[in-house]
């Protein structure tokens, strides 16, 4: 049999040419010495066909078994390709030039006929194949093929599986796309229909944290449906069981419990008003399945990592066939994969709500600032693209006439970046109170959080403003520049020399000192206001610097403007954002 093939031709250019230093089956040939003559004697003497090709799927060997599958002798192969040695055979070229490319050994089943005699109507082989590397060149591709010699049946389990595998490669295409738990959910259920369901629903268990829900009565499964999916004709029929967000509660005995409770997949033939009635999550909702015509119900429960996570509904209507067993091994292996993704989803909800909580109670308001000097700030969490940061700002006077601005984001994303945000948050207000100059105090806190091996390294940015007489004294520790906003509204960006960030232990910081005229405003933010991904940051920044906002804005305007013309246009944004503006009176 031929290893390989489907697209003839299609393999030329596909995979690295290069040179061999030596051919690709020298291993079988040259000077005899015990080894080679070990590996001869059991290549010509097993029952799988062997063969070794070359870059341009021509035959280098074979062994004799294949030679005989294929009603040639072995020197009859070398140096040919595979459409001249087996015309009739649909071979896999195309897999095998994915061998060559990329080095990944894959299975393939092809079929079809060879010049051996044969009685039997088509004839299957079940190749493995390998790529060659002699050192860090490509030689070659070896395949170890087996006639499937069973029954015509066996022959079609085996196609059928083929195409299960080929159903369940696309499936991993396109659920769990994203980290959020109902896209997942949405997706497995697009997939169902119309392939193997009229409708499919799929309903979780709920997690719903910081949401308080009345409790279900006694004895009641009370799970919300996060996707439901209709064929077209029987949409109008399906929002009478509810739509997605919805709660359903089950009585106790009904299907969705009972598949709950035993962990194994059920299949229902309603065919009668007591079994419908047996499987509804209420009594009420009998005459809605009579009226879609609902005759076959498929159950499965969805777990992952020993741990239940809801359950995938699906039915036929109208003319469809009941569900068969097939039907239930391909849906049993489409829930297997689509709950891992669901379970990893569920993980990200719970970790990013409390990182988000735990990190909003933490910016719940810096402190009030001197008379003369007005402040707003702005925090956006990323939304599912991200777990949320450790960004923060705060606000600290030092005297009647001074305030400290800080603007920080700690490296990361998750629970630890917000603690760790903390951390940060507590010691810079502790060395504050003893009125350092900036680039002193990021010096203690570079020295201080170097000593602890499990904080993780911030950017910072120090701003103490003297809004008497008019002057900001600067410090940073590798964060952006600061922007200020003058009189109109215009942007400029300031030029201070930032040192390496906290936590490195690196030291070298100084502090810069500026005026800012009455009437102007300060603009300290995180790079996700401005940073977009696969863009330059010089460009991200001359973004900011090009703002031109309306000259008689607030300072809420200001900061509702600037997020609207960065956060709004940026598409490609997936951090948080943290802004904070100051305007001296």
């Amino acid at each position: 049999m031929p290893p390989g093939g489907g697209t003839r031709g299609g393999t030329r250019g596909a995979a690295p040419r290069h040179r061999s230093r030596r051919p690709a089956a020298a291993v079988l040939s040259g000077p005899a010495d015990p080894l080679r003559a070990l590996l001869r004697q059991v290549l010509d003497g097993t029952t799988a066909g062997v063969t070794v090709l070359d870059q341009e799927l021509r035959f280098q060997y074979v062994n004799p078994t294949l030679a005989r599958m294929n009603g040639l002798p072995p020197e009859a192969h070398v140096g040919r390709s595979i459409a001249e040695v087996v015309p009739e055979v649909d071979a896999r070229e195309d897999v095998l030039a994915q061998v060559l490319a990329d080095g990944i050994p894959r299975e393939v089943v092809t079929s079809g006929h060879t010049r051996a005699d044969s009685d039997r109507e088509l004839r299957y082989w079940h190749g493995a194949y390998h790529r060659l590397m002699d050192g860090d060149q490509v030689t070659g591709v070896v395949g170890i093929l087996l006639e499937v010699t069973d029954d015509r049946e066996q022959q079609r389990d085996l196609e059928r599986a083929q195409v299960r595998l080929a159903v369940l490669d696309h499936a991993a295409t396109v659920i769990g796309t994203t980290l959020d738990m109902d896209t997942t959910c949405a997706e497995l259920a697009a997939f169902l229909v119309p392939g193997l369901a009229d409708i499919a629903t799929v309903e979780v268990i709920p997690t719903d944290l910081g949401v308080p829900h009345r409790p279900p009565p006694h004895g009641v499964l009370r799970l919300r449906r996060a996707a439901m999916h209709t064929v077209p004709e029987l949409a109008e029929q399906a929002r009478v069981f509810g739509v997605p967000g919805e709660y359903v509660d089950y009585q106790p005995g009904s299907a969705i419990p009972r598949c709950l409770a035993s962990g194994r997949p059920m299949v229902e033939n309603l065919l009668g008003d007591p079994a419908l009635e047996r499987s509804a999550p209420n009594p009420g909702r009998l005459a809605a399945y009579r009226a879609a015509g609902i005759h076959s119900g498929l159950l499965l429960p969805l777990s992952a990592r020993g741990e239940p996570l809801g359950t995938l509904s699906m039915v036929r209507a109208g003319d469809s066939p009941a569900f068969t067993e097939e039907d239930v091994v391909a849906a049993q292996d489409l829930a297997g994969r689509a709950a891992i993704s669901l379970d990893n989803a569920r993980r990200y909800t719970r970790e990013h709500h409390i990182a988000l909580e735990l990190q909003r109670a933490l910016l719940a308001g810096p402190s009030r600032p001197n008379p003369g000097l007005e402040v707003a700030t702005r925090y956006l969490p990323s939304g599912t693209s991200a777990l949320v940061g450790g960004d923060w700002f705060d606000c600290v006077p030092l005297s009647p006439e001074r305030t400290l601005l800080v603007i920080g984001d700690v490296m990361g994303h998750g629970v630890a970046a917000a603690v760790d945000m903390s951390h940060y948050s507590a010691m810079l207000r502790a060395l504050a109170s003893e009125r350092l100059p900036p680039h002193v105090v990021l010096e203690r806190m570079d020295a201080l959080t170097a000593r602890l091996s499990d904080e993780r390294p911030a950017t910072c940015l120090l701003a103490v403003v003297d809004a008497r007489r008019g002057l900001v004294t600067y410090a940073s520790a590798g964060h952006l520049p600061p922007a200020v906003l003058d009189s109109r509204n215009r942007a400029r960006l300031l030029d201070i020399p930032a040192g390496p960030p906290l936590g490195t232990g690196l030291g070298g910081y100084s502090s810069q000192l500026t005026r800012c005229a009455p009437g102007h405003t300060l603009l300290l933010y995180t790079d996700g206001l401005v940073e977009r991904r696969g863009e330059d940051i010089d460009r991200s920044l001359r973004r900011l610097a090009e703002l031109r906002l309306p000259a008689s804005a607030s300072l809420d305007g200001v900061l509702d403007q600037v997020l609207d013309e960065l956060v709004a246009s940026g598409v490609d944004a997936e951090d948080d954002v943290a802004v904070l503006a100051a305007r001296i009176g």
